[in-house]
């Protein structure tokens, strides 16, 4: 009889997904929601989610596709014809970037085409370049993928964009990838131009893959001149993989769509993967996004003025708190101020030293939830999205400026 301790029983989950840390910005999320549904006044500004509707026109297409037998069906697993012919177009359109539909993947979401990108690039061992802050799932799915996240730290006095040198002191003989997120989430940091062209002439120099993340492209404010790093370095498109999404552009964060352009053997290699791993993504989601990325960017343009409205009103109210620096962010919708002036302190009898306890306290005493630093690779921070009602974030940063007065 097998004893206990060398039952196969005695292993229960698997080493590989037992690392997986919880998604830090929905655990946030669901437990601001239950307090909510508990009935206290909680103002939530850990999820990065616009609190807009989907535009009608989209929903329509929806209603419309589920009365169609056809989308009762499987269809092929790398997407629908016609949604990769829309998101050439629509690439070509925003970015200039010109690709083929044997270069388009499309995705449940821009986290399996983040996932599966490094699951097609990776082998176990090769190291990726990770910017930080970084959006919490960046290094689990690298992980995930057997791939070693190295972390480059940039904080506020370099408006938490890496440079050059920092990136080169960080490339080893592994290094195969270099993650590159403008604009980013959790910062909002955007990189100029000519900041994207010598990061690309690193690349090129060494030659080393990026995987950039598009997500957030058309939230860039202040006529920031940037672009797409494939586009200003053209040199570098056979060895970028792009991830992108109609998530955040068309407030659809919860139809799940999402898409991977890549060199035609990458995006295959994806697109085998996924065929296992979840087949074609839902076809009324798919036909919404057709919708979506076939129409104009005017209600698009219409959220991102009230994003820019937003950005400065949380930005100025939360400099008001003393201890708390918050730089401007040129892009996303997240603002992420220091708040290493506020550790250390006793509040209530309690010394915090720290932003994850810092946000316990915040949402125990002030009802505010936030997401601490720690999250994103970064101690001293809290992250806030300032993508809700415009009287939610001035409560909500009132609630701040009163707990710390």
């Amino acid at each position: 009889m097998t004893s206990p301790a060398s039952s196969p029983r005695s292993r229960r989950v698997s080493q590989r997904i037992g690392a997986i840390a919880e998604s830090a910005t929905l655990k946030v999320d669901a437990k601001a929601k239950a307090l909510k549904a508990e009935g206290r006044p909680v103002i939530g500004f850990g999820a990065g989610e616009p609190d807009f509707p989907t535009p009608g026109y989209i929903v329509d297409a929806a209603i419309a596709a589920c009365s169609d037998a056809k989308n009762h069906r499987y269809t092929p697993a790398g997407g629908l014809p016609e949604l990769k012919k829309a998101i050439v177009e629509k690439t070509r359109r925003d970015s200039g970037l010109e690709v083929e539909p044997a270069n388009v993947l499309v995705t449940n979401g821009g986290k399996q085409a983040i996932y599966e990108a490094f699951a097609a690039m990776l082998d176990p061992g090769d190291e990726v370049i990770v910017p930080a802050p970084y959006w919490t799932t960046y290094p689990e799915a690298i992980q995930l993928a057997g791939g070693v996240p190295v972390e480059v730290l940039a904080d506020e006095t370099q408006d938490y964009k890496v440079t050059v040198g920092q990136l080169e002191a960080a490339r080893t003989e592994r290094t195969k990838v270099l993650l590159f997120v403008s604009p980013s989430n959790p910062t909002g940091a955007v990189y100029t131009a000519d900041e994207v062209r010598a990061i690309g002439a690193w690349v090129e120099e060494h030659e080393l893959w990026v995987l950039t993340d598009e997500i957030y492209e058309h939230l860039v404010y202040d006529d920031i001149e940037t672009g797409s790093l494939p586009v200003l370095c053209p040199e570098l498109a056979d060895h970028t993989v792009v991830v992108n999404g109609v998530a955040k552009t068309y407030a659809m964060t919860g139809w799940r769509v999402g898409w991977i352009l890549g060199p035609a053997d990458i995006v295959k290699a994806a697109t085998n993967l996924q065929s296992h791993a979840t087949s074609n993504v839902a076809n009324v989601s798919q036909r919404a996004a057709i919708a979506a990325l076939e129409g104009d960017l005017s209600a698009v343009d219409e959220m991102k003025a009230a994003f820019d409205r937003r950005r400065k009103t949380i930005v100025s109210m939360l400099n008001e708190i003393d201890g708390v620096l918050c730089p401007l962010p040129g892009g996303a919708f997240y603002a992420y101020p220091s708040v290493k002036g506020l550790l250390g302190k006793e509040y209530d009898g309690r010394t915090i030293t720290t932003s994850a306890e810092l946000a316990e306290h915040i949402l125990d005493k002030a009802e505010v939830a936030v997401v601490p630093g720690e999250a994103f690779g970064s101690p001293g921070y809290l992250r806030l999205s300032y993508a809700l009602g415009d009287d939610d974030i001035v409560e909500g940063i009132t609630r701040l400026q009163k707990l710390f007065a």
